[in-house]
């Protein structure tokens, strides 16, 4: 999974499946084991896998369900859940409608904004949602409307609690200007790219925002900048990033410094960070000491 995750690390995948789109996905839910542990991977940029690997079946959405148009209703836009969230920030763009320009600056697909309800610069995805398409473990669609889900800050799931993933939304923009939010995504790009590890091996925010606070701040005021566990360290650019900056970090190193941060940060402050970074399979995270 190492080649699947933005961090660069991570163990391996008992099973993979590689749909050639989402009807081929349906179909091979239908006939797979009900319970088999099943991941849903896009382009890995908030997930670490353990280094015990994952044992059950990863599917891989990025490549598969990238079904991207503008509707017969012009203010909406349908996008499959493989879909790259910048990508779908031009497409709208280039259509001149507005509201979803943030996602130029959201790392990973479509499907991942959706699951954690993403967001910078003011804008969440589900700001923007009309209605959800999801898909269940026996291969069934299903169409969501927002209120039939639980909505929080980096944090979205069904009020009824049944194995469902997303498979693509419809998204309600407002009439703009192309080339106004062209600008606009190439400031906050550019701003992105100056307060951002982006060259090095990261999983994007590693920690929520504490209420009336950032992250970042807590992590650099308690001293925590360039702490290093293993190959893994604490970003010296921003202290809400971890980076792999040689690629020697193992997911238990990133995996330790995680807990070393909020284990700090809690004793100077008080306050626990909760993790926006998803962290699945076999193993703990020991560190190597390496």
């Amino acid at each position: 999974m190492a080649g699947h995750v933005s961090w660069r690390a991570g163990g391996t995948a008992a099973k993979a499946y590689f749909p050639a789109d989402l009807e081929d996905l349906c179909l091979f839910l239908k006939r797979l084991r009900t319970d088999e542990p099943l991941l849903m991977v896009g382009l890995g940029s908030n997930l670490l896998v353990r280094d015990g690997g994952y044992n059950g079946t990863v599917i891989f959405t990025h490549g598969a369900l990238t079904t991207l148009r503008q509707e017969p209703e012009a203010s909406l836009i349908y996008a499959e859940a493989g879909v790259g969230s910048p990508k779908l920030a031009r497409f709208a763009a280039g259509l001149d409608l507005a509201g979803a320009e943030f996602l130029a600056g959201v790392p990973g697909t479509f499907g991942g904004a959706l699951a954690m309800n993403a967001g910078c610069h003011g804008g969440e995805t589900w700001q923007i949602v009309e209605k959800a398409l999801t898909v269940n473990r026996l291969g069934e669609l299903n169409v969501r409307r927002p209120d039939e889900f639980s909505l929080a800050y980096r944090h979205v799931g069904l009020k009824k609690q049944c194995d469902e993933w997303f498979a693509g939304a419809w998204l309600r923009l407002a009439a703009g200007n192309g080339e106004q939010s062209r600008a606009r995504m190439k400031e906050m790009l550019d701003r992105r790219s100056a307060t951002q590890p982006l060259s090095l091996p990261n999983a994007g925010s590693v920690f929520r925002n504490p209420p009336n606070d950032h992250a970042a701040r807590l992590i650099q005021e308690a001293g925590l900048k360039g702490l290093t566990q293993g190959g893994a360290q604490v970003s010296e650019k921003h202290a809400n990033f971890i980076v792999n900056p040689d690629g020697k970090a193992t997911a238990a190193d990133i995996e330790a410094l995680i807990a070393q941060v909020q284990a700090e940060v809690q004793e100077k402050f008080g306050v626990q960070l909760v993790r926006e970074v998803r962290i699945v399979g076999e193993g703990q995270g020991v560190g190597s000491g390496k």
